[in-house]
C-alpha cells in the first residue's frame, strides 16, 4: 500500500493505492495522522486505487474521522470501487462517513 497526498485549497486529498489490511493499516494510519497535523479544513480519502479494505483499514478511517471531528474538520470518502462500497455498506460505514462518487463531489460537499 502506498499513499500520496496533495493539498487543494484548504482541503487535503489522500490517495492510497493497493490493499489496506492488517499488514498495511498501521502505515496507513501513520501517514494520515501525519498529513492531517497541518490543520487543513478537511480530508478527502480518494479510494479509487484501493483494491481491498479489511476491518483494520475501516478502523483507521474511523480513528481519522473522530480526530478530524474533534477539531471541527470534515472527512469525505470518494471514488470507491464496487467491492469497497459493499464493505462500507455491510459494516454500516456508509451511514457514518459521507461517500461520494467523485473527488469533485466530495470537494463540493466539504467546502472547497
Amino acid at each position: 500500500m502506498e499513499i500520496s497526498t496533495e493539498k487543494e485549497g484548504e482541503i487535503l486529498v489522500a490517495k492510497p493505492e493497493g490493499r489496506i489490511d492488517s499488514t498495511t493499516a498501521r502505515a496507513f494510519q501513520e501517514a494520515l495522522e501525519t498529513a492531517i497535523k497541518d490543520g487543513n479544513d478537511g480530508l478527502i480519502l480518494d479510494l479509487e486505487e484501493v483494491s481491498y479494505i479489511s476491518s483494520a483499514g475501516l478502523r483507521v478511517i474511523l480513528i481519522i474521522a473522530k480526530t478530524l471531528q474533534k477539531d471541527n474538520r470534515k472527512l469525505a470518502v470518494c471514488a470507491l470501487v464496487e467491492s469497497i462500497v459493499e464493505v462500507f455498506k455491510i459494516s454500516g460505514f456508509d451511514k457514518i462517513i459521507p461517500i461520494y462518487g467523485t473527488k469533485a463531489e466530495a470537494q463540493a460537499a466539504i467546502g472547497n
